[in-house]
């Protein structure tokens, strides 16, 4: 028996969940060990079956400051499509850095998200609406996306 969109969103959460206080570390994917954030996306999605297993391996820690291709966007867009509009729990928020979107969490319940980040050191679940890490909107634009069809959750 198929889970609905609505037990699948829960699943994707409950997994990030987790993941928290899992040290960061560039492109790794142990729970408790190491994770950076494209590595925590594809475990927790993978796990819970919204998306076909893929490893995105490997790219450079700093791919985002020095080339065009936008990797990470592309990546997503592959696998679900932007969203418009406040998220919805297992929705995903893709953040700018430097050149490309580049950092990625899973929104809990926004404003909180599940990300793993270097600047921090863990994945952590944080309201990014607060004063802090990734919350500057100019500096740091965001865009949200979604491996759902549009319409209500089922």
């Amino acid at each position: 028996m198929s889970q609905s969109e609505a037990e699948q969103r829960a699943a994707v959460v409950a997994e990030a969940r987790s993941w928290k206080k899992t040290p960061w570390q560039h492109s790794q994917c142990l729970k408790g060990a190491g994770v950076d954030c494209a590595m925590l996306l594809v475990a927790c999605y993978v796990k819970v079956g919204v998306v076909e297993p893929f490893d995105p391996r490997p790219y450079s820690r700093t791919w985002f400051l020095h080339q065009d291709e936008p990797i990470f966007l592309k990546q997503l867009l592959a696998r679900g499509h932007e969203i418009f509009g406040e998220p919805q729990p297992a929705d995903i928020i893709l953040w700018r850095i430097g050149r490309q979107f580049a950092h990625a969490g899973i929104v809990t319940e926004w404003p909180y998200v599940i990300h793993a980040f270097a600047e921090e050191g863990i994945v952590t679940e944080a309201n990014v609406d607060l004063p802090g890490v990734m919350t500057d909107a100019k500096k740091h634009p965001r865009r949200f996306f979604s491996a759902w069809p549009d319409g209500a959750q089922a």
